[in-house]
């Protein structure tokens, strides 16, 4: 791949494209890819999805390119608590998943298209039979419902639930944020009204929410992040764009410097995706992650090397990011 000469001048030597099918389908993909870049600092991940504009994915260069050519921060924990993430499928495979890692967390997707409240509702009953009483359930709905409709599914999965830890992103808007957090007894954590926010501590000023859900690579970099955590003074859980092993790590590296860590983060996510492109996979045992920064194996980059037609398309992404930075 050929590098654009800003980020050249800045260290970053080289790049490759890849691609690796997923598990299943989640987030309405069935396959992730991006781009990997190297500098002093090692490898990182350039990987924004492709809904996302110029303007917006240049925030997720500027992450890649401070991980590839500055240090991570000084860690405070070696290892980080993660949760299990349940994507929208049948209650018996969500009952089988949830078990996977041995979190004592999980995060439930609802308000999918395809998915009923009443199956929503189901998929919960199933991953608290399998982690028992005493563990923790949490709801993502990526914004999908309107305040009305959150307002009469929350109470209902709650119960399914029962009691749930948080709901992340029920609304998209940040008044409707609010207006929920007065309404019901369930916490609120704001994901896309973060990582997608010209202004990311608007949801924080305007008390919409009690938990914000911080991803690296939209932000800007593990730094930045840092810095609007300790902005915000609310507590932050950090989850994964579904990366690789690669961009994992710079996720890891953020929740293992952050002074506070009270909830378990969102970065088990490896068993996603069919393959990997470190020779170590981040894979969760007990329920944590150990905080590493793995290499990428010449083996797994040559498997999963993107074919040219999509290379091309990184390429002409990357350059039209690298353009605007």
């Amino acid at each position: 791949m050929r590098i654009p000469t800003a980020l050249r001048e800045r260290g970053i030597d080289r790049g490759l494209a890849w691609t690796i099918p997923m598990t299943t389908r989640f987030r309405g993909i069935t396959e992730r890819d991006g781009v990997l870049l190297h500098g002093p600092a090692g490898w990182s991940e350039f990987s924004p999805f492709w809904d996302y504009g110029t303007e917006e994915s240049a925030q997720w260069l500027r992450a890649a390119l401070a991980d590839a050519t500055e240090p991570r921060p000084t860690a405070v924990r070696e290892a980080v608590a993660v949760n299990a993430t349940i994507p929208v499928v049948p209650a018996v495979l969500a009952h089988r998943i949830a078990t996977v890692g041995g979190a004592r967390t999980a995060k439930i997707k609802v308000a999918d298209p395809g998915s009923s409240l009443a199956e929503d509702a189901e998929r919960l009953e199933a991953v608290r039979d399998a982690l028992g009483p005493d563990a923790r359930l949490r709801v993502d709905a990526n914004a999908a419902w309107t305040f009305e409709q959150a307002l009469q599914a929350l109470p209902v999965l709650d119960r399914a639930a029962g009691g749930l830890e948080y709901a992340e992103q029920p609304c998209a808007g940040i008044a409707d944020l609010a207006a929920l957090r007065r309404a019901l007894d369930v916490p609120i954590a704001a994901d896309e009204s973060v990582r997608r926010a010209e202004d990311p501590l608007r949801v924080a000023r305007a008390e919409a929410a009690d938990v914000l859900v911080m991803k690296v690579q939209p932000l800007g970099g593990v730094q930045r992040c840092l810095d609007l955590a300790e902005q915000a003074g609310l507590p932050v859980v950090v989850s994964s764009a579904l990366e690789s092993g690669v961009g994992l790590s710079a996720g890891l590296a953020l929740a293992a410097a952050l002074p506070e860590l009270p909830y378990a983060c969102g970065l088990a996510t490896a068993t996603l995706l069919t393959g990997d492109l470190v020779g170590d996979p981040l894979r969760a045992d007990g329920g944590t992650l150990p905080v590493a920064r793995p290499e990428p194996a010449p083996d797994l980059l040559e498997r999963h090397a993107a074919p040219s037609e999509l290379a091309t398309d990184w390429q002409q992404r990357l350059e039209a990011c690298a353009a605007v930075l």
